[in-house]
């Protein structure tokens, strides 16, 4: 299995995933800003010039609905992806973008099919099937996380509105269920407490010290007057816990 990355969070959790909302953003104001038409760089299926889609496509939108609906889970999803899985984060998103954008130009109808739909099915499928097989509770969580957030996106890998490219749904969903069994191996890093170490020495220990083997508190005493010091001189101090009063017989008002 790969080496895995400590956990933690990094700036770069966040601005990787931010940088690729913004490249969204950027892409269509550019197009109403100065009249450009960048959907015809979508992807067209079964056409050579459509193949250029898979690289412009994702950051093609329609309108300001349609891009506001792809930004916000891409923006959780990645962040997810890039805080949990920074092993693979790389591999998962552009080779994962690829693949969904060529089984989009395979299996896609004779239109042109742009947004990044197709990668946030991507992630969401990743992110759900990789945290059911890892077995792992954070990961399940997240899992569980991602199905009540976006639990609603299967509906739209069938397709149920001619208007929805289906096809980049389905594509990006199947590449994340194939992803996930991919990189099964890499888990999340499991934390390790410093008594759980191999080479942990209770007695060195300044807590563990205060006790005895049978879990009793240990109190050291002052210097003695003969010449012992406190490390010599030891009283183990047992408590006895009194009978409560809530026995007395008769109720106060």
């Amino acid at each position: 299995m790969a080496k895995v990355s400590k956990l933690e969070f990094t700036s770069e959790v966040i601005i990787y995933p931010l940088l690729m909302v913004m490249a969204l953003w950027i892409a269509f104001w550019a197009e109403y800003r100065f009249g450009w038409r960048f959907k015809e760089y979508g992807i067209y299926p079964q056409r050579i010039t459509g193949l250029r889609g898979i690289l412009f496509g994702p950051f093609i939108h329609a309108d300001l609905k349609h891009l506001f609906n792809n930004s916000v889970p891409l923006l959780v999803l990645g962040t997810s992806l890039f805080y949990f899985y920074r092993n693979v984060r790389w591999k998962v998103l552009i080779w994962g973008a690829l693949l969904t954008g060529l089984f989009t130009w395979i299996i896609g109808r004779p239109a042109v099919h742009i947004g990044a739909s197709g990668v946030v099915y991507l992630l969401a499928a990743f992110l759900f099937f990789k945290g059911i097989l890892s077995k792992q509770y954070q990961l399940t969580a997240l899992a569980l996380v991602v199905v009540f957030l976006y639990g609603s996106l299967l509906w739209y890998v069938f397709p149920i509105d001619p208007k929805i490219s289906w096809e980049g749904h389905l594509s990006g969903f199947v590449v994340g269920l194939v992803f996930a069994f991919i990189f099964k191996s890499e888990q999340m890093p499991k934390r390790k407490y410093a008594w759980e170490e191999e080479d942990f020495d209770p007695d060195s220990d300044p807590f563990l010290r205060q006790f005895d083997d049978d879990g009793n508190f240990i109190e050291e005493l002052p210097n003695g007057s003969d010449g012992e010091t406190s490390q010599d001189r030891i009283v183990i101090r047992y408590t006895l816990k009194k009978p409560s009063n809530d026995n007395r017989e008769g109720d106060q008002s």
